[in-house]
């Protein structure tokens, strides 16, 4: 099998914390709303107008008046915060639904640029995660890790996706192995004997009795011929998962939660798969129609004389 991880990016806007506070702040005024509880004030204009300065103020490079617009979003969003806290106190039927939107938005209003450990990139989707693959064109990615394997030989259909599955939590590559190996052998119903992968993969916690069957790129020890002709396939799962992401909805993610990433990821592997199939079908079932259709040598003879 050769295994590779790619990103499935959710359906969110890029995440900016001036964007991410305004819309913590109307979600919180929309849902008072629809609760029938009174505001003191829903900065409804006033934040507006402050997200517009700061995006104009951020284009223009002008950092220190961005930055006095920002903090201005962010003390609407506290004050926002602090009223209906006040204002739910003693009611638990209003706490509780006013629960998840107000941890979601003091997370919003307390997270900084820099700092480690989970953070929130979109409001209508928290479970999105950011990651980073090194690409120059595209330095970060919003959504999910999805690991993606293949036949390290080609099959006649094609090459087929063997699995697909979502690994939230941004793991690193090689970690992923240690689920992705028993449920490779669990779905083909067979023992892998080798698994290639790329460099992105030292360091694997592969399972104990594949740890020494798994080959990752600019391996020196321990390479037979053999192994050295199956890094040369290496890159046949790129094409696959270039099709997934453009013709199989993997770029861009539409379900709601981790499940839907789950969901996502496993239909596109069963669309493409599908797609491979319904070809190599249509192709036999034209070879049968010619050989039915196609004249017999007496026919000819008969016809000739």
């Amino acid at each position: 099998m050769i295994v590779d991880t790619t990103v499935q990016e959710k359906a969110i806007a890029f995440p900016t914390d001036a964007r991410l506070m305004h819309k913590a702040r109307e979600r919180l005024v929309r849902l008072a709303k629809d609760k029938a509880l009174a505001l003191r004030q829903s900065y409804a204009r006033v934040g507006k107008i402050a997200l517009i300065q700061q995006q104009r103020y951020a284009h223009a490079k002008q950092f220190k008046r961005a930055n006095r617009a920002l903090k201005s979003l962010r003390t609407m969003l506290g004050r926002v915060i602090r009223d209906i806290a006040r204002k739910i106190a003693g009611r638990p039927e209003l706490a509780e639904a006013f629960a998840l939107p107000l941890a979601l938005a003091r997370q919003v209003r307390d997270q900084r640029q820099r700092q480690r450990g989970k953070k929130i990139y979109s409001m209508h989707a928290p479970e999105v995660e950011c990651i980073g693959k090194g690409k120059s064109h595209k330095p970060y990615e919003f959504g999910v890790k999805v690991s993606v394997a293949t036949t390290l030989e080609r099959c006649r259909g094609g090459q087929f996706v063997a699995h697909a599955k979502a690994i939230p939590g941004n793991p690193y590559d090689g970690h992923t192995l240690a689920t992705v190996i028993p449920d490779i052998e669990s779905t083909v119903g067979a023992t892998l004997t080798r698994i290639v992968a790329d460099a992105g993969y030292r360091g694997h916690n592969a399972p104990k009795q594949q740890r020494f069957k798994v080959y990752v790129a600019n391996q020196k020890r321990g390479l037979t011929p053999a192994i050295k002709r199956a890094f040369r396939r290496r890159s046949a799962v790129e094409p696959v998962i270039g099709h997934l992401k453009n013709e199989h909805r993997m770029t861009r993610c539409q379900l709601k939660g981790t499940q839907g990433d789950a969901a996502n990821a496993i239909l596109a592997a069963v669309g493409y798969n599908f797609r491979l199939l319904i070809r190599w079908i249509a192709l036999l079932w034209a070879m049968i129609l010619h050989a039915l259709t196609a004249p017999t040598n007496a026919s000819v003879g008969q016809r000739s004389a």
